[in-house]
């Protein structure tokens, strides 16, 4: 997975030059006062521009009168403390890889780049399709990218930060070339829906970034990451992990689902949203003035209507569609900016900082100069494409036919083949 730079020198510059991690952004560049254009990268790295990004929704939508079916609540009450009006939810047949790989190929037509280019799939979620293989090689094997990487990561509402930092560092560092990051999730099926403090939040949804290193200023300038574990308890799915498997016990008490200490994430959530955007922005050079919209996870309108107050701005320089879609956790922030494009409130040479928080805790924030402008696809470029993701299919039930064969013909169940060995008395 080792791509040279650009400009075909090698990504990893000399030890000597090489400055302390503390003083660089995601892309290596130092904070500096020439209006928040960063210094060159040393060794010529190059930055992680964002190329092409893509979202996906569930058909379904529910209501709030719809949940005052399933709990004792109303639309006013829900739209007065989270300013929530309705969520898609996820089909039978929808699942977050599903989703996950239909805002993945949007990602890709947008920035017209062929699947076996990527180097990398990160998919950010907290509802994977098992607790291995992982979201990611699902992904991976569905969109036809043999010479990718693959893995989730586990972030929780925090995870798309997190995976566009690890994005951007594995570009810089020269070890991705291009990389597609996901956020996914399907949180109606880990939600309590007799419990009126959560099942009103979540949706399900997708959103996706591609990420391509160039060696010109812009993209991903700077990664702030951050997690204090001693308030884990705050938002958590008790069980399900090593610690408490899954029971008859633990399936009837509701503890594969969300369970939140509400107040607490509140007044966790407004302690870091402003103070993580105020540090992102000035670790990448920037001020606050210079950024034309703010992203936030979209939670709680309560929570973002904070962190405008404590960072003195209005609430325009905020991009929200939480009142459409609820809290998708990993995927609201990538739907939010797919919708902003989609709306003409980002436009080539802005800049934006997608800020988040959730379980762990955790929280974090990016600072993006956006460049990225859709590539018109031809007639013939779509057809190719259809073609390289049915050839993706055929290729993925070949190799599943010859290891079904290569079983029947060597045998299975132990190294040696057979039977496994007896168990020890």
């Amino acid at each position: 997975m080792s791509t040279p730079a650009p400009n075909g020198s090698s990504a990893r510059p000399d030890k000597k030059t090489r400055r302390p991690a503390a003083a660089r952004g995601a892309n290596g560049a130092r904070a500096n006062g020439n209006g928040g254009a960063p210094k060159p990268l040393p060794g010529n790295l190059p930055y992680a521009h964002i190329v092409g990004w893509g979202m996906a929704v569930p058909e379904r939508v529910m209501t709030n009168d719809d949940l005052a079916r399933l709990v004792d609540t109303s639309d006013e009450w829900i739209v007065a403390r989270t300013g929530i009006r309705e969520r898609r939810i996820a089909g039978p047949r929808e699942t977050t890889a599903s989703l996950a790989l239909a805002a993945a190929r949007r990602a890709l037509e947008a920035a017209d780049v062929a699947a076996d280019d990527l180097d990398l799939v990160i998919v950010a979620t907290s509802t994977p399709e098992h607790i291995f293989p992982s979201t990611a090689s699902l992904v991976q094997d569905a969109l036809g990218a043999p010479n990718a990487g693959a893995f989730d990561l586990a972030a929780a509402c925090t995870g798309f930060i997190y995976a566009v930092g690890m994005g951007a560092a594995a570009i810089r560092s020269g070890a991705a070339q291009t990389v597609l990051v996901i956020g996914a999730e399907t949180l109606s099926r880990v939600v309590n829906w007799k419990d009126r403090g959560t099942c009103i939040l979540f949706g399900d949804g997708a959103g996706a970034f591609l990420l391509q290193g160039r060696p010109s200023p812009g993209g991903v300038l700077n990664s702030l990451l951050r997690s204090d574990g001693s308030g884990g308890a705050s938002l958590i799915i008790p069980a399900g992990g090593s610690k408490l498997p899954a029971t008859f016990e633990s399936v009837r008490d509701n503890l594969h689902t969300i369970q939140m200490d509400g107040k607490e994430v509140y007044r966790f959530a407004t302690r870091v949203m402003t103070s993580a955007v105020r540090d992102v922005i000035e670790g990448a050079g920037l001020t606050l003035d210079q950024i034309r919209l703010i992203v936030p996870h979209q939670a709680n309108r309560r929570i973002i209507e904070s962190a405008a107050k404590g960072l003195g701005l209005p609430e325009d320089r905020f991009m929200l569609n939480l009142d459409r879609y609820g809290n998708t956790s990993a995927a609201s922030i990538p739907i939010a900016v797919c919708e902003a494009v989609a709306q003409g409130r980002l436009r080539p040479d802005d800049h934006l900082v997608l800020v988040g928080f959730g379980a762990g805790l955790t929280w974090g924030a990016t600072v993006v100069k956006w460049d990225a402008t859709p590539i018109e696809v031809t007639r013939l470029g779509r057809v190719r494409r259809w073609a390289a993701y049915e050839a993706a299919k055929v290729r993925s039930a070949a190799r599943r036919g010859l290891r079904s064969l290569e079983g029947l013909l060597f045998g299975s169940g132990s190294p040696e083949g057979g039977q496994p060995p007896p168990r020890r008395k």
